[in-house]
Formats: structure tokens, sequence, C-alpha cells
């Protein structure tokens, strides 16, 4: 195969995923159709059959793509690329399909779904550990539990998209209400709403709560 002709099979390749990226969100895995992403994409079903095989090995494709996406978009922003117009403007518009995506994939309840969370999970706790520039290193004696609760309320925003668009009168994940979240989302993350003294009061009740059992927690339990 020609070079020319390789570049277009990486192009073809990528249109299919990107539409199927949308297709995914918008009917789920059960209601998407080969036929219907190679509409979106403006190609025959037997080209996308030709790239992927089936339905499952696009959808397999889909979340390794997901997965790079949010590895490379959090690298790039930890790395300086946060205070950049330029970044952010293309972090938005590469973001946006895969957002949707992720919103479908985590209400759907598909394994596919808990290896993305997963994911999510390990590189937020491997950042957390690493330090990255413009980044404090968390206050906890528990950074695994800190990563999957932070990962947790990233997610949760993305799922409860079209409540949070309702209550800020702009769809916060195809443009124009999402600068207002984002900018709250940062307000959150560099305020300090409770007391020192509060927080010390609420951790000693907390790891002085009974497991399950009635026995005292004990550090396995944290």
């Amino acid at each position: 195969m020609a070079a020319r002709e390789r570049a277009e099979d990486l192009t073809g390749r990528a249109r299919i995923r990107d539409a199927a990226l949308l297709e995914f969100a918008e009917h789920g895995v059960k209601g998407a159709t080969i036929r219907g992403i190679a509409k979106a994409a403006g190609v025959s079903p037997a080209l996308v059959q030709h790239h992927y095989g089936t339905k499952e090995a696009l959808r397999a494709a889909c979340d390794e793509h997901v997965i790079e996406v949010i590895r490379e978009t959090k690298r790039e922003a930890l790395n300086g690329g946060m205070a950049s117009p330029s970044f952010l403007a293309i972090a938005m518009s590469t973001a946006l399909p895969v957002q949707r995506y992720l919103a479908r994939a985590l209400t759907d309840g598909s394994g596919a779904a808990s290896v993305l969370f997963d994911e999510a999970i390990a590189f937020s706790e491997e950042m957390l550990e690493r330090g990255a520039p413009g980044m404090a290193a968390p206050n906890t004696d528990d950074l695994h539990g800190y990563a999957t609760v932070m990962t947790g309320m990233s997610f949760g925003v993305i799922v409860l998209h079209e409540h949070m668009s309702r209550a800020l009168g702009a769809d916060v994940l195809l443009g124009d209400g999402y600068p207002r979240m984002a900018l709250a989302m940062l307000d959150v993350l560099d305020d300090r709403l409770l007391s020192p003294e509060l927080v010390a009061q609420a951790r000693a009740a907390l790891k002085s709560l009974p497991a399950p059992g009635g026995r005292p927690l004990d550090e396995e339990d944290r």
C-alpha cells in the first residue's frame, strides 16, 4: 500500500471512530448500528467493517481513544496548558465528543465504562503522587480514596450534564455553558470552605463510626 493510501486509510479510520463516538453517545451501544455509524461518517457499512470488523471492536477502539484523550489532555493541562487560551480552545473542541460519549457510557453500566472509570482513577492517583507544576500535594492519608472521589466528582458533572445545563441556562458540553461551569469548578477547587477545626472534628467523628457488624473501623476499613 502506498504512503498516500495508508494516510487515507488512517484518516478513514479516524472519521469512522469520531462518528461512532457521537452515535454511541446518542443511541447507546444497543441502539447504535454499523449502518448508522457509516451514514454519520459518510462511508459505506462495508468500509466500517473493513476497518473495525464488528460494532464491539469499534466500541473498544472508541474506549481506547477516550482514555488516551483524557490522559493527554490532563498531561497538557498540568504542564502549563491551563494558562493558554489556545490550548483551552483545542481541548474543548476535542473533549466535547469524548465527554458526550463518557456521559452515555457511564450511565449505560457497561463493562467498558468500568474500565474507563478505573483508568481515570489510576491516572489521577499517578499524577497526585508524582506531582505536577502548579499542583500541591494532596493532604490525605488515603491517596486511592482521594483519587477515586475526585474522579467521581469530575465524572459526575459529565453524567449530570443535562441537569447542569438546565440549571446554568446553557449547554455545558457544547460550548456556551462550559466556561461558566469550568470557572465554578476552579472556584470550588481553590476554595477552603471548612475551617481546620471543623475538618478535624469531622475526621474524628468519621473515624469513630462503627463498621458493618458494630465493630470500630480499623486501618484496613479506612
